[in-house]
């Protein structure tokens, strides 16, 4: 391993958690941190690995709420509802995922110029959608209709594209069918959960024959950052996006997108 990482683990292991659940990308993040500062591990253990670290903050900061969502399912129409809602808009991104994975990974995740595009572009349309006389009609998560839902998760598979931004997809699709700012980010970080340990259990059973636990140091350093950092910005999100909306995670992705252009030559 070279001398920086640790230090490189540090970087990338606080940008999975401070990206993972904002409408930036943490996949375009990590992806072009580590062509930048040179990081890379056998068998991707720790890209792979420091992700747990992300669903288990998002898992602590809701528990109490997922408690009482289980507890409320045998008697609450609502609540089994909301959960089949959830199951719904995973389905989609969850299919199209293990049939492209392939593809995903050994293409898409190798072309910086695609990403930094994606980036930027993903930027311009949230600050679109930022800016749009939109009409909520729907503000609890509990009550959207199943067919929002679906609706929301069509729109999560566009994340399969590195740079579009899982949260931003989910968010975007979710105030263009009538959701208000506060409830879209919520529901997102209520389909962050099945999808993100969808995601690492399948990454992990792909990858199970080719990891590396050497640099448990390395791997511990990322996943402890991911989950600090991860905690905090599920903690104060919520509030931000009401207080500011979502044009300074758009001007944030197209600041790092051209920078990426700029950067790789493009």
């Amino acid at each position: 391993m070279a001398e920086q990482t640790i230090a490189g683990a540090l970087v990338l292991g606080v940008t999975e958690g401070l990206t993972e659940f904002l409408p930036v990308s943490s996949t375009a993040h990590l992806l072009l941190l580590e062509r930048v500062i040179g990081f890379s591990s056998k068998g991707k253990t720790f890209e792979v690995l420091i992700q747990l670290g992300a669903i288990l903050a998002i898992l602590a900061v809701y528990f109490a709420k997922l408690w009482s969502l289980l507890l409320a399912l045998p008697r609450d129409a609502r609540a089994r509802r909301f959960v089949a809602g959830i199951v719904l808009a995973f389905l989609p991104a969850a299919a199209a995922g293990v049939a492209l994975h392939g593809f995903i990974k050994d293409v898409l995740f190798d072309s910086p110029l695609l990403i930094c595009t994606m980036l930027v572009l993903g930027g311009v349309a949230l600050l679109a959608l930022d800016r749009m006389m939109l009409q909520p009609r729907h503000a609890d998560v509990l009550d959207y209709p199943l067919s929002l839902c679906l609706k929301i998760g069509l729109f999560q598979c566009l994340a399969l594209v590195p740079g579009v931004s899982r949260s931003g997809a989910t968010v975007a699709g979710a105030l263009l069918m009538g959701a208000d700012k506060r409830s879209a980010a919520e529901f997102s970080f209520y389909l962050a959960m099945p999808t993100m340990a969808g995601a690492f259990a399948y990454d992990l059973y792909k990858n199970i024959g080719v990891l590396d636990l050497s640099d448990a140091g390395y791997i511990a350093t990322g996943f402890l950052a991911a989950f600090l950092c991860a905690m905090l910005v599920v903690r104060a999100l919520l509030d931000f996006v009401s207080r500011h909306g979502f044009a300074p995670f758009a001007w944030w992705r197209i600041g790092v997108g051209v920078a990426g252009l700029i950067h790789f030559g493009f």
